[in-house]
């Protein structure tokens, strides 16, 4: 099978005006990129309710679950059957692109395409964000430098600068304002992290971004009080900057069918799905609207529920849960078993997020995303695996055949049927008391620990209005330790340390050690991009 980039040079685009016009957009309704890419402008209907289908996975592998892929090509099948379906998916960010994990959209025959360009520039949206943010971070500084008039206390700047880049030296750096030199410590968070970016996301239109930016916290003053970009005076130059980047991109599938790419927020940091406002601009013009939410069903997926949905009053249409054998066998962690065994060892994960979603009363269907690597010993035993959770299995195979290839599944996902979710924590509920019960409802934890810095951070809350939280941990477990593989149980986990993204609308909670500025590897995807005659090559 030829490489990813080769199939998505060798597609048949039709024009982007064409795209639009299959979604009921007229060419005055959407500014062009080119031909094959559109910012959607048009005034829409944002009361209108569509059926959201959440993408999400078992625990990631290194082996890639292909959540992306799936959604493509189950956005292809609906089309396929007529249904009025648009995809929302997230922008891919360029730390990742150049980074091990490579590029954001799709593989195979399932698809977005540019390819090459929605994984690099796109419209600029990331790099208005960080423009944005560092604005923010700039103003600080020369405020500080200008006599201090905020009177911020330089032991409690929050707000940190960012940049769309695999690059741990800025980890931990050292700032000097050139104010009597004295210096700081602060760090760089990768774009994808950056509070601009979940502001921005969890905005539903310009003044609500305005509004939004005026509340994100940047410090503390001398008086221990708050302090906020509202009192920069800033906010009218950030929304220049972003005006543009808050309106949702349109580009197409292999089979020239309709996506939304907007936004693009870490799932082990931030609430890890496109955009609010994508999503109800989908709503708008369809009747099921596919979204894929990053990493396991544990952290893109539930804060999806808790946060997007339950802050918006989305209508959950249905969950699929994607699996791949491979995963699953790399769960079991035990290379001395045979194969079977690895699988029936590693099914306690699947089991773990079968659980989940049933406790959250959501309806889902589970898909085996296929492998020419795949047994029929292996998948007989899967669906005898799945058979006491009363839950079928749908093999798709969307990276070889596309929208064909995920028919079964669009059938499966068009008979669930909607039920009200069961939210773990109720919002006024004490910040503690929302931790306790999602690391031990959802991550099955026996006891939680709280670092003093924590518990130091935890007062400050309480000065707020009650907020949702939005877990930061690893994705390779349900645990906080990423060595923890499976189904673990009964442990402890640590709060280590607690920020307050009120832009965005949720308080943030570290467990483990996670952190917001990935690095490279030793042989990252940076060594095999290219350009050949004017051609971007080797971005997969």
């Amino acid at each position: 099978m030829e490489k990813d980039y080769l199939i998505a040079k060798n597609a048949k685009k039709e024009s982007i005006v064409s795209i639009a016009q299959k979604i009921g957009l007229s060419k005055e309704e959407i500014e062009c990129y080119k031909d094959d890419k559109a910012k959607i402008k048009a005034k829409l209907d944002f009361s209108k309710k569509s059926k959201i289908i959440l993408v999400t996975s078992i625990n990631p592998t290194p082996y890639g679950e292909g959540k992306t892929t799936v959604a493509i090509g189950l956005q292809d099948a609906l089309r396929k059957m007529k249904i009025n379906s648009l995809l929302t998916l997230r922008e891919p960010s360029l730390g990742p692109v150049f980074g091990i994990k490579g590029g954001a959209t799709g593989g195979g025959y399932a698809q977005v395409i540019p390819m090459d360009e929605i994984n690099l520039h796109f419209t600029g949206d990331f790099h208005a964000i960080t423009t944005a943010n560092n604005l923010i971070s700039a103003m600080i500084d020369n405020s500080l430098f200008q006599g201090n008039p905020l009177e911020l206390n330089q032991e409690k700047i929050y707000f940190t600068r960012t940049i769309d880049m695999n690059d741990r030296a800025l980890r931990n750096i050292t700032v000097n304002n050139g104010l009597n030199k004295i210096e700081r410590k602060e760090s760089f968070t990768i774009t994808a992290a950056s509070e601009v970016m979940s502001t921005l996301c969890m905005a539903s239109d310009l003044e609500d971004l305005r509004t939004r930016l005026d509340k994100i916290i940047i410090g503390k003053n001398i008086h221990d009080e708050f302090v906020y970009v509202k009192d920069l005076g800033i906010t009218g130059s950030l929304l220049a900057i972003l005006k543009d980047a808050i309106k949702p991109n349109l580009v197409q599938t292999l089979e020239n069918n309709p996506v939304l790419i907007h936004g693009g927020p870490f799932a082990n940091i931030a609430p890890g799905c496109n955009s609010v406002i994508a999503l109800k601009t989908a709503s708008s013009l369809a009747s099921y609207v596919i979204t894929e939410a990053g990493f396991g069903f544990d952290l893109g997926g539930f804060k999806f529920l808790d946060i997007v949905a339950r802050q918006n009053n989305f209508s959950l249409g249905g969950v699929v849960l994607v699996l791949t054998i491979k995963a699953i066998k790399h769960h079991a962690n035990d290379e001395s078993l045979s194969e079977i065994e690895k699988l029936q060892l590693g099914f306690q994960n699947v089991e773990a997020h079968i659980e989940n979603l049933n406790q959250l009363n959501v309806p889902f269907v589970v898909t085996l995303n296929h492998y020419d690597t795949d047994t029929q010993e292996e998948i007989e035993e899967l669906q005898k695996l799945l058979k006491p959770f009363h839950q079928k299995l749908v093999i798709n195979d969307v990276y070889q055949k596309g929208g064909k290839g995920a028919l079964k599944l669009a059938e499966e996902v068009l008979e669930l049927k909607e039920k009200p979710i069961h939210y773990l924590y109720d919002l006024e509920d004490s910040l503690t008391i929302k931790i306790d019960k999602v690391c031990k409802k959802l991550f099955h934890a026996k006891n939680v620990f709280y670092s003093e810095l924590a518990k130091e951070k935890i007062k400050e809350t309480e000065k707020l209005e009650p907020m949702p939280i939005c877990i930061a941990k690893t994705q390779y477990s349900i645990s906080d330790d990423a060595k923890k593989l499976g189904n673990p149980k009964d442990y402890t986990i640590t709060v280590k340390d607690i920020r307050i993204f009120y832009g965005a609308g949720f308080i943030t909670v570290y467990l483990g050690n996670i952190m917001t500025m990935p690095g490279l590897s030793k042989s990252p995807s940076a060594l095999n991009i290219d350009v050949k005659e004017e051609e971007i090559i080797n971005i997969f």
